[in-house]
């Protein structure tokens, strides 16, 4: 194919962008800004920095939710913008696979195929997160032989089988990242009526976050806003509080995996058995998230090696093995043949 070859992994809270040759040429969040007449102030980072803190005359937009489209036009100049960026001045319009959850439905993906090369991709092609993720974790999934991936995103968890170059058995959960960080918000509000902004329930997540309480308990101190008075507030919340808190989610990402187990058939649980999970996605960070996991389904568990990346790398591996997509359904189309897309899966 002529043009450059890109991979963009469109996430909920991050875009990262591959480029065959080159690899992650960029990694930003996803969001842009608009000022009251709708005009562009911001888009990735620019944007982000504005968000929770911008004033009524401007509006920062998170297009994407759950890992699909909410806002096309704002999605649409994200991704020309993120385009434009990484290809400068290059001749050809680009080639682009753009990764979308396992479960979305045939015309969320026409959608964002639409929006892919309304954006300046000469052609497009999407393939799902967990095949992807797969792929850049370095698992060979052209044998028969089953491997199970949890792709832990902002928006979404994937949980997939995968045999042969191809899903087998999928399922999502909108118990993911965002989700955890939203759940210690909530515990902020009904057990301390202290309020705090999505920025610092991350920054607690990170710090001192885990999937199973700690041998030793720790502490962070943060600001908000007290509910009641709306006055700003100091406080300290522990280790403890904080695995409380994302308990619900986390449980719910477990059953997720069981639920997929369940619906794989024999020989292929027995692989996945032997080979164990592979956790991916951002999420996949989190403290004792494998262990967690492990613990629950009785099945060794480990995070892949660039979990955060793996999606974007595995859509660069995906151009050196087209031909193996291809034969599963996985093609590049025009603008022009777009609408008579018949998507491999329909949900």
């Amino acid at each position: 194919m002529i043009g450059t070859n890109i991979g963009i992994d469109l996430g909920t809270t991050s875009v990262i962008a591959f480029i065959e040759g080159r690899g992650v040429v960029l990694n930003e969040p996803s969001a842009v800004a608009y000022d009251k007449n709708n005009n562009i102030v911001g888009i990735g980072k620019r944007a982000y920095a504005m968000l929770e803190k911008n004033h009524e005359g401007i509006r920062v937009v998170k297009p994407l939710v759950h890992g699909v489209v909410s806002d096309f036009t704002a999605t649409k100049q994200m991704v020309q913008y993120f385009i434009s960026k990484v290809c400068k001045n290059a001749v050809f319009k680009p080639n682009v696979i753009a990764c979308v959850p396992s479960m979305v439905t045939g015309l969320e993906k026409r959608t964002i195929l639409e929006l892919i090369t309304q954006a300046g991709a000469a052609k497009a092609c999407l393939i799902e997160e967990p095949l992807a993720a797969s792929l850049g974790a370095g698992l060979r999934n052209d044998r028969p032989k089953g491997v199970m991936i949890v792709d832990i995103g902002g928006g979404t968890t994937d949980v997939a089988v995968i045999t042969m170059g191809c899903i087998a058995v999928s399922k999502s959960s909108h118990s993911a990242g965002n989700a955890l960080s939203e759940a210690i918000i909530r515990y902020m509000r009904t057990e301390r009526d202290i309020i705090i902004g999505m920025k610092t329930a991350e920054e607690i997540k990170i710090r001192i976050g885990s999937a199973l309480l700690r041998d030793v308990e720790i502490g962070l101190t943060k600001a908000g806003k007290y509910y009641l008075t709306k006055m700003p507030a100091s406080f300290e919340i522990s280790s403890t509080e904080t695995f409380l808190a994302m308990k619900p989610v986390l449980d719910d990402i477990v059953e997720t995996i069981r639920a997929v187990l369940e619906e794989t058939p024999p020989e292929l649980a027995a692989d996945i058995l032997d080979s164990g999970i592979v956790l991916t996605g951002g999420g996949a960070l989190l403290r004792n998230i494998d262990r967690m996991i492990e613990n629950k389904t009785g099945i060794k568990t480990r995070v892949a090696a660039d979990p955060v990346n793996c999606v974007a790398l595995g859509m660069g591996d995906a151009f050196e093995h087209i031909d193996i997509l291809s034969q599963n359904g996985y093609v590049f189309r025009a603008f022009e043949e777009i609408g008579g897309y018949n998507p491999r899966r329909e949900e």
